[in-house]
């Protein structure tokens, strides 16, 4: 990571589980966040949708707040049922009725990443598909009730209970669906 050392990492996210993977990678950064209204243009591919969002919030900070010596980190996870995206759930019935149409199916989970540098940005994306088995009603507000997942689109976090005894298998990146595709990530930033 010598092209790295003399820059400072800026992670544009409040997600937790962003934070402590890019901290596990070895990376030192600093958390800034700007307010970001998540709304998208209609006609976009899921793969689109992920990425417009985040380079929209990359393009939340001025010009002027990028030093030259930083690169800033945005990143945005959708989770896509058919043609759907499943956004984050707006309250418990919204989270289990997600949950319920996610059982027994199969679905896809894109992160776009932007990065941006005071001259130069690269934004790509990375998708994983999950898939879940059929679970029951009780599993799911088990887990709803229990883990709060008010956060995380798609109403789950696979690094918790519904991910150990609900997921069947994925291909892809596991840390996609966590929230950050690391393996890709590394190899981004060593080019950047």
């Amino acid at each position: 990571m010598e092209n790295l050392k003399f820059h400072k990492l800026i992670l544009a996210s409040k997600s937790p589980r962003r934070q402590q993977l890019l901290r596990e990678m070895g990376f030192d950064f600093t958390v800034k966040v700007k307010p970001v209204n998540e709304s998208f243009p209609p006609g976009l591919t899921h793969a689109e949708v992920a990425l417009y969002l985040c380079e929209k919030k990359s393009d939340a900070f001025a010009e002027n707040e990028i030093g030259n010596n930083e690169v800033l980190i945005t990143a945005d996870t959708i989770v896509c049922l058919g043609d759907e995206i499943l956004n984050k759930p707006c309250n418990r019935e919204d989270a289990i009725d997600m949950l319920a149409r996610l059982s027994g199916r199969k679905h896809e989970v894109i992160t776009g990443i932007c990065l941006r540098s005071a001259v130069k940005r690269k934004r790509f994306f990375v998708a994983t598909t999950v898939y879940f088995k059929q679970l029951a009603r009780e599993e799911i507000e088990y887990y709803v009730d229990r883990y709060q997942p008010f956060d995380k689109a798609g109403s789950y976090g696979i690094q918790e209970w519904i991910g150990y005894t609900g997921i069947e298998k994925i291909e892809g990146s596991y840390f996609n669906v966590v929230g950050l595709p690391t393996a890709r990530l590394y190899d981004e930033l060593k080019r950047f």
